[in-house]
């Protein structure tokens, strides 16, 4: 059987383009050809030191080549690879290493003391001890044989990714390598992406977004992805500046925090093709920011388990549908549950999808419908012209007097003022009501709730605007940049 799998992406595109740069990081580059031949005797060490197909080599370190290097070494190795959020205390590592078992932990040093505290570690735990890209990787390990030679199908499970765990107990996606490829063609399909493409991936790669719409096609088409450590909004200008930065992904807080800086006005953001933003709704008011800006600010939605592309709003449109997720990728099928009713839950059915949950048959069977569609959790509308707008989470929508009340709607109204940073709303038990909002305001200047209220009532019905503002200096956040909202409902109120 051939090699089907993404494993083989780095030595095609070696063979099309060897001395083009490939990944860029800290100013050291690497051509395609270098790094497929790093990843080629990565993967044999691999190999010689016991790892044997459908075995998983988890990976716990924030962006850098080596996250890059043992993501394609181990698939090509017909390994399962497993990122890791380095966010994350001992324990919560500890409970993901016991569901998933790997054969190999490979960790960067700034995750030393986290490895340490671990209850139980695999087989062999690889300490990443030299910043330089690749050969860090190899310490003492056996010697390399041969170049491996694994067959891999296109069904065979290339990531297992552990959800945020906003709803409870981290469950782990598989994405098969057909996933992951059919994702990619979705998103050549929407994007223009070029050989000339410089790509800033500053998100974390163990998300989704970051891996599977920057980094994979970025990769496939022969482009140089400039990779980052983290985000930090002065790094990111200079690093537009210097590189000339075509294409970029972030979640809603960091373009937020990209247009609050006294660069904003100023910076030369001419080589900026396409901005895509995804993990969360986007506020219009946002959008429009990078758009007076002369941007094209494209949003989508997506989740780790469709790989991650569901909708996208291509660039053509993205002036005309401000705030619209966009239509179905060219290759998924997305409907509602409840066909022009009005909101519903978002369905999803494609090769893109995926084939379930690691060792959780129960959470499996309860993701699909009978007849094999996926249930996102997440509620939309579609417009006339086929275009969904997310109103948020199926459990997130609350009732209030009576009437369906989705915090996203009410979220983005809020954006508007001047005076919101970030703004999050949750439904809380109310006497009267049966339910109300509460809004938790991370104000840009001061502003009372008086005026927040104001601004609402000539916005929005009555029965939407938050009973109870609440002030605070952030949110709380997963590492996809999603609001954690039942750690808000457990807020203690500030009674006045």
């Amino acid at each position: 059987m051939p090699n089907e799998g993404i494993g083989g992406w780095p030595a095609r595109r070696a063979l099309m383009s060897p001395n083009s740069t490939a990944l860029l990081f800290e100013d050291e580059s690497t051509t395609y050809a270098e790094l497929s031949a790093r990843i080629s005797s990565l993967a044999a060490h691999l190999v010689a030191a016991g790892l044997s197909k459908g075995d998983r080599v988890a990976y716990l370190g924030p962006n850098h080549p080596a996250f890059v290097e043992t993501l394609f070494a181990t698939v090509s190795a017909g390994g399962i690879f497993v990122p890791l959020n380095f966010r994350l205390t001992a324990p919560e590592i500890t409970q993901i290493l016991g569901d998933c078992e790997p054969t190999v932990l490979v960790y960067a040093p700034e995750c030393a003391a986290v490895v340490q505290m671990l209850e139980a570690t695999p087989q062999q735990v690889v300490a990443l001890s030299n910043p330089g890209p690749g050969e860090q990787l190899y310490g003492d390990w056996p010697a390399a044989a041969a170049a491996v030679e694994v067959a891999v199908a296109a069904d065979d499970v290339a990531l297992i990714l552990y959800t945020s765990g906003t709803t409870g107990r981290p469950k782990g996606a598989m994405l098969t390598h057909a996933n992951l490829t059919w994702n990619t063609v979705n998103l050549l399909i929407g994007v223009d992406v070029g050989a000339d493409e410089v790509t800033l991936i500053s998100a974390p790669l163990f998300h989704i977004a970051a891996l599977a719409q920057t980094l994979l096609p970025t990769l496939i088409k022969g482009g140089c992805a400039l990779i980052t450590p983290g985000w930090d909004v002065d790094g990111v200008y200079e690093l537009i500046a210097k590189h000339r930065v075509t294409w970029m992904f972030g979640v809603t807080t960091m373009y937020a925090g990209l247009a609050a800086v006294p660069q904003w006005e100023s910076a030369d953001l001419t080589s900026l093709r396409s901005l895509m933003c995804g993990g969360a709704a986007v506020p219009e008011e946002l959008v429009r920011t990078y758009q007076r800006r002369g941007l094209t600010f494209c949003q989508g939605y997506g989740m780790t388990e469709t790989a991650p592309g569901v909708t996208f709003l291509e660039a053509r449109e993205s002036a005309a549908k401000v705030g619209s997720a966009g239509v179905p990728v060219f290759f998924a099928d997305v409907r509602l549950d409840r066909p022009g009713a009005g909101p519903g839950e978002v369905l999803v059915r494609g090769p893109n999808v995926t084939p379930g949950y690691w060792r959780d048959s129960g959470a499996t069977e309860a993701a699909f419908t009978e007849d094999g569609w996926f249930r996102t959790g997440d509620l939309a509308a579609i417009d006339p012209d086929g275009h969904f707008r997310i109103v948020g989470r199926q459990k997130d929508m609350y009732i209030s007097g009576g009437e369906n009340v989705y915090p996203a709607e009410v979220e983005n109204v809020m954006f508007g003022h001047p005076a919101v940073a970030e703004v999050a709303v949750v439904g809380m038990p109310d006497d009267k009501w049966g339910e109300a909002g509460r809004a938790f305001v991370v104000p840009a200047v001061p502003v009372t709730e008086a005026e927040l209220r104001e601004f609402l009532l000539g916005r929005l019905a009555k029965y939407k605007v938050p009973s109870r503002f609440e002030f605070v200096d952030r949110l709380p956040r997963t590492a996809s940049g999603k609001v954690r909202k039942g750690d808000l409902r457990a807020v203690r109120p500030h009674l006045p």
